[in-house]
């Protein structure tokens, strides 16, 4: 096993990797770690729209002309679905079919292409409560290393689902270099948004992640998002509105850059493309303070 659970302070490797007093983290093997290509994780509140807005950011990269893997971080293996017309297999179901020998695996086995040319891998998770999703990740970035599947890429993002709630979906943050949140302009999303900074900025103490910012999502306005970015240290980096042809792309298991033009939906596809070249060029690195959940419950909402 490359991905071990240790307590706070316990060596790793020969170095220290202490996640949070009192914690018990999924720690990086540093043999692990992702140095040939820009990596981007997608966190945000379930049902906010994740996988709609990473496996869209992916066509994006992909149009600007770059080599990009999705790797989707849930149970329900449904992040890449619009890319590949398909439920694929997850690295956890390929593992189990040849008994967890993974060197019988073929590439083809766990790697899908998706529209585009996007490379698509669902890692899948443990059934529930019966494991840890880190070492799913741990797992799913040692086979994509051992078949060079990395040095081909430029761009990895990792849709984990819904809110960071243990170190096993956080495990993705040591491999990233930026993390990207998705929040509608609501109470529910915002204070989940709350809670994933702080875990984003708990990771940052000891891995190169950094927060890159905020992806405003199913919101005709924006003004609770500015309001909360205005407090903690934000910022957003692209916006996109409740369009019913977001909703109809995915019952139509496909991207958005797939779907038939309207005028609104260039806007969107503009959107995308602007927020894909702005990552790739690279954010500033925001350093922001989230809220006790008391401070954000008062502070969110109206009089």
């Amino acid at each position: 096993m490359n991905v071990a659970t240790k307590p706070s302070g316990v060596l790793a490797g020969n170095r220290s990797r202490p996640d949070g007093e009192g914690s018990v983290q999924v720690m990086l093997d540093p043999d692990l770690a992702i140095d040939s290509a820009k990596v981007f994780t997608v966190y945000g509140k379930g049902g906010i729209g994740k996988s709609t807005t990473s496996s869209n950011l992916a066509v994006a990269f992909s149009k600007i002309g770059k080599r990009v893997l999705q790797i989707g971080c849930d149970p329900k293996h449904d992040s890449t679905f619009t890319l590949t017309k398909q439920l694929m297999p997850t690295v956890i179901d390929v593992l189990e079919s040849v008994d967890f020998h993974p060197e019988e695996l073929r590439i083809e086995d766990f790697v899908y292409e998706g529209y585009n040319g996007v490379m698509c891998v669902e890692a899948g998770g443990p059934p529930a409560g019966t494991g840890c999703g880190g070492y799913v990740v741990g797992q799913t970035v040692k086979l994509l290393k051992e078949h060079h599947l990395l040095e081909d890429t430029d761009v990895v993002i990792f849709d984990v689902l819904g809110d960071v709630v243990c170190g096993g979906f956080a495990s993705p943050l040591q491999h990233a270099d930026r993390a990207l949140i998705v929040a509608a302009n609501d109470f529910d999303s915002i204070f989940a948004m709350n809670r994933i900074v702080a875990a984003i900025t708990a990771k940052a103490r000891n891995y190169d992640v950094r927060l890159g910012g905020v992806i405003a999502n199913r919101s005709a306005a924006t003004d609770e998002i500015d309001r909360f970015n205005d407090k903690v240290g934000l910022k957003t980096l692209a916006h996109f509105p409740d369009l019913d042809v977001i909703r109809r792309s995915r019952l139509k298991k496909s991207t958005l850059f797939e779907m038939e033009d309207s005028p609104e939906l260039e806007a969107v596809k503009r959107e995308y493309l602007q927020l894909a070249e702005t990552l790739w060029a690279g954010t500033e690195p925001l350093e922001a303070e989230p809220m006790k959940d008391r401070e954000i419950f008062d502070f969110l909402g109206f009089d």
